[in-house]
Parts: C-alpha cells; structure tokens; sequence
C-alpha cells in the first residue's frame, strides 16, 4: 500500500463532508435565536459549542471516508460503504430543517435515532473496510447520543 498522503482527495473528502454541514446550517436556517429562546435540559452547551464540535465531527468525517476511498478492499464494498455515508450525511443535513426551521421536535428527534442507526451501520462498514476509518467515527456517535438527550429534553421541555 503507498503510504504518502494525496492532499488534493483528502481535501475534498473534508469539503465535502464541511459541504453537507453548510447545507444543514442553511437548511436550519436562524440557530442562534431559535436555540436562544427555547427552554433547554440539564448539561446543554452554550451556542457557540455546537459549530465548534461540528466542524471537528464533520472534518474526522471526511478523513474516515478518504480512508476508505484509499483503502485497498474491493470496489464494491467501498461503493457500498460511501453510499451509507453520503446517505447519512444528507439524513444528517436534514436534521436542522426539521428541528429549527420547523420546530418539529419529535421528528428531529425520531430522526435522530435513525441517523444514530444510519452512522453506526456506517462505522461498522468502515471499520471493515479500514478500522482507523470506524474509529474515526465514535465522536460523531458520541455526539449523537448526546444530541439525542438534547433533542428529546428540548421536546419535553417545550
């Protein structure tokens, strides 16, 4: 395997996944002044946490889909694989629509759990394909899971 990093495909795998991050942003549209004015849970960060953490989670992704695309296993799992993750990325940059434009705080939050579902499954063809590419992953699970009390705590609470 050549071990010398392709700058210009990793860029691009990072753009992308930033790309699919802007969209949701787009998508959800006011974040600030919507968060700002709902009753939050226990243990919810302060508004400027979340494009922080975001933008780490959203670069990590685009390293772990890079190294699948560099990876040496067969066309068709790497196929399979990308699919799964462009296809939570666009459920991913969906989530805002339904949870701040919309105010849909069940739906965000049933959809959450099935984006929780889609990166898993993810990961998991990931971590075959090349395990540093699942690992890379775990924070983004991670933070889902946190997402989701967030989510539901804000649906409970308003």
């Amino acid at each position: 395997m050549d071990r010398k990093i392709k700058w210009g495909p990793l860029a691009l795998s990072i753009a992308a996944a930033l790309a699919a991050g802007g969209i949701g942003a787009w998508l959800g549209g006011d974040f600030s002044g919507s968060y700002g004015q709902m009753y939050k849970p226990l243990l919810s960060p302060p508004g400027w946490v979340f494009p922080v953490v975001w933008t780490i989670l959203y670069v990590l992704m685009g390293v772990a889909a890079w190294q699948v695309w560099q990876s040496e296993a067969s066309r068709p799992r790497k196929k399979r694989a990308l699919i799964l993750y462009g296809a939570q990325l666009a459920m991913n940059a969906f989530w805002p629509l339904l949870f701040f434009r919309l105010g849909a705080y069940l739906a965000a939050f049933v959809w959450l759990v099935l984006l929780f579902a889609a990166v898993w499954l993810c990961a998991l063809c990931f971590r075959y394909i090349r395990p540093s590419a699942g690992k890379l992953l775990t924070p983004y699970l991670l933070w889902l899971f946190f997402a989701g009390y967030l989510n539901l705590g804000v649906y409970l609470l308003n």
